[in-house]
């Protein structure tokens, strides 16, 4: 039995009708709380519109509350905002109410390994559940980390304690061959019964969009369904890319199970709740939207709302409701060519300029103000407590083409700071495109730019909006010379630590890197009797590092080839919804999911010895994983590192403090310099300080080392952190 149409979505009064069969659903995405928690004005406001959010659900008296992902803002949230959230999903989801629907599915699907309480937390004998939450991860929360219990997030937190039941975290499995059933993702339901009603919980945690596209083009996200899979309503949660961002950047809304009947999209924050179809398919989507603004973008600006679910049977029915503790938020785009003809404001008089556009801020504030008053009074006037004044949001979008000057923005805002929630940024300038005409459509999918193709009479802001942080970083690394450091690793670290909040990834990228490079030269080094000159050991430098970049690059191309290996066959596996003959439940013939499979440790070590370093004994001391980023196209790759000093021989005597990689190096081949100057006396040294910087082909000369060593005789230099 198919979805129904447009028109055949049942009233919200036929549906009540049969309360002992409909299911009553509260749903709410990116609910981003810890977003700027630090501003004094706005800091409380994603805790404050989640606490509304679970007082709706009780107000509602909802089955249970579904979240579609990013719950909190940052993939480590702080003690304070795990505090807060803790004790909001305990004062509001604990209590002695009885759940008035039946679980049929296996309670101990995903629980934590090697304790015995359930992971739906209502099936738990210990704990008193009045409303379950389910939620799936998104990608500013998603699961982090590779250590023995696997990668772990802030959900993982909640689901142990009690308080949240965790469900679409995924196991991307490796391939082996196209026989192998395990590869691809394996989506297990959660299935529900209540009266003649059941319902089964699909979650797909955020996957990267490229991975996604992959899987679902080669047919290999696999659903286990029940047998009678047609006569169970199916709901399926993702955390994806819904807009197209570029090539491969989003999820086709296309491509899920053809028996699936509603899918709540997650990720994306324009508040889209009526139920939409997708063309060729029976299914509908549902687009809650954020709770909270975290841009000042045109889809903020949308009234918020949460999503009341209600399933009869194969019949649903949604009903937004307003948020009435999400900041007001007004928005507006003026164009100052068009300004200049209609009011006749000259161009090129800065201070005529500033009276109009404040004249513009204010008219936003009284229209802000005059919204949330009357949205506060409607709300009284049904019955709810008022709330307090709060100082709105305004952005004034403006286009300067034509204007010769224009004014400091964060100037022109402080002069209405009390009036409004974001001085600092009321104001954004932008110029329209010469070679476009206005109201042009958007070309998505663009080849990639660097910062020099924008056009130059653009601002700088708005030429690195249109530019990917990987292409600033490469250039900016590229422009720099690097010497030690190959740019390729070194940009997926700094990606890695912007994109995943990684405090590690650059530190131990370049810990790694050197490690490797100091082997290599102590491999290639010269005989004790003859001395490295300026030249070689410049040669030596040169040589270590381009074998080093050839090695990172050799790792990349494996992991590359063992994820896309799968990619590149031509035979596309059988997409059909998979029957589990083994989950029989009481005398009904429903089906139950297998049972959980353990889920792998990300991060698992790579190999990343070269050929030099193979023939050497191991390094002794602990040894540490750091994970750089993935490019577009390769999984991540991990980088075995050292961090005691223990890669120098034993019978080597501990290296002086040396402040350059001349000395660095020097420290390392095992001879003694043929002249040693007079030093100072030396404190101690804890860590040697590396300068870095790459020779290019157009240099005449290789003077490095030698201003190395000239330095070296001529101070001390105590490179300790104070």
């Amino acid at each position: 039995m198919s979805s129904p149409g447009p028109d055949a979505i049942p009233h919200r009064r036929e549906l009540e009708t049969a309360a002992e069969d409909t299911f009553k659903i509260l749903l709410a995405t990116d609910n981003h709380i810890g977003y700027n928690e630090r501003d004094p004005i706005r800091g409380q406001d994603s805790i404050n519109t989640f606490a509304e959010i679970l007082e709706l659900a009780v107000k509602n008296d909802v089955d249970f509350v579904l979240l579609g992902g990013d719950l909190f803002h940052e993939n480590r949230p702080s003690r304070d905002c795990l505090y807060k959230t803790m004790a909001l999903l305990r004062e509001h989801t604990l209590g002695t109410k009885p759940i008035a629907f039946e679980l049929l599915s296996d309670p101990d699907d995903g629980k934590a390994d090697g304790f015995s309480f359930p992971a739906i937390n209502h099936e738990d004998q210990n704990i008193n559940v009045g409303l379950p939450i389910f939620s799936i991860h998104g990608n500013h929360d998603d699961p982090q980390g590779a250590g023995p219990e696997g990668a772990l997030c802030a959900l993982d937190l909640l689901s142990v304690a009690g308080l949240v039941n965790y469900m679409g975290k995924i196991d991307i499995s490796t391939f082996k061959d196209e026989q192998d059933d395990s590869a691809g993702i394996a989506v297990r339901p959660v299935l529900l019964r209540k009266g003649k009603t059941l319902l089964g919980l699909y979650g797909v945690g955020n996957v990267k969009d490229q991975r996604m596209n992959v899987e679902l083009t080669k047919g290999r996200v696999r659903m286990y369904m029940p047998r009678n899979k047609h006569e169970w309503f199916n709901l399926l949660v993702v955390h994806q890319n819904r807009v197209k961002h570029g090539p491969h950047m989003s999820v086709p809304e296309h491509m899920f199970e053809e028996d699936v009947n509603l899918v709540v999209w997650g990720h994306e924050h324009d508040c889209r709740i009526v139920p939409e179809p997708v063309a060729g398919k029976d299914y509908f989507i549902t687009q809650p939207g954020s709770s909270v603004a975290t841009s000042l973008a045109d889809g903020e600006a949308q009234p918020k709302h949460v999503a009341l679910l209600k399933i009869c049977g194969k019949e649903f029915s949604l009903e937004p409701i307003p948020l009435r503790t999400v900041r007001p938020f007004v928005l507006e785009e003026v164009v100052m060519a068009e300004v200049a003809e209609e009011e006749g404001v000259d161009l090129k008089e800065q201070m005529e300029i500033n009276k109009f556009l404040r004249g513009r801020v204010s008219a936003l504030i009284e229209r802000a103000n005059e919204e949330f008053e009357q949205r506060n009074a409607a709300a009284v006037a049904a019955g709810e407590k008022p709330l307090e004044p709060m100082l709105p949001l305004v952005r004034l979008k403006v286009d300067t083409t034509g204007v010769t000057e224009m004014s400091n923005p964060v100037r022109f805002g402080m002069e209405f700071q009390g009036q409004i929630a974001n001085p600092r940024d009321v104001l954004i300038f932008h110029r329209a495109k010469k070679s476009a005409a206005r109201g042009a459509k958007v070309i998505v999918d663009k080849p990639e730019l660097s910062i020099d193709d924008i056009d130059p009479d653009e601002s700088v802001g708005e030429r690195i909006a249109k530019v990917r942080v990987e292409t600033l970083v490469s250039e900016y690394l590229a422009a720099q010379e690097l010497q030690l450091l190959g740019e390729r690793g070194l940009s997926d670290a700094i990606k890695l630590f912007v994109d995943k909040d990684d405090p590690h990834s650059i530190s131990g990228y370049v810990a790694g890197s050197l490690k490797h490079m100091l082997k290599d030269v102590k491999t290639n080094e010269k005989p004790e009797d003859q001395d490295l000159d300026d030249d070689e050991l410049e040669e030596a430098l040169m040589q270590a590092r381009e074998r080093e970049a050839e090695n990172y690059q050799q790792r990349l191309k494996a992991k590359k080839g063992k994820g896309k290996a799968r990619d590149d066959d031509d035979e596309d596996d059988n997409n059909d919804a998979k029957s589990v003959d083994s989950m029989a439940v009481d005398d009904d013939d429903f089906a139950e999911p297998p049972p959980p499979k353990k889920p792998a440790a990300r991060g698992k070590k790579a190999a990343t010895t070269t050929a030099a370093t193979k023939a050497k004994a191991p390094a002794k001391g602990r040894a540490k994983k750091v994970a750089p980023p993935p490019s577009d196209s390769e999984e991540a790759e991990v980088i075995e590192i050292d961090d005691d000093d223990d890669d120098i021989e034993e019978d080597e005597p501990p290296p002086k403090k040396k402040t350059s990689r001349a000395a660095v190096l020097a420290s390392s081949s095992k001879k003694a310099p043929t002249k040693k100057a007079p030093a100072k006396k030396a404190t101690t040294a804890k860590q040697t300080t590396l300068t870095f910087s790459q020779p290019t082909a157009a240099r005449s000369s290789r003077a490095a080392a030698s201003r190395a060593k000239k330095s070296l005789a001529e101070s001390d230099y105590d490179d300790d952190d104070d």
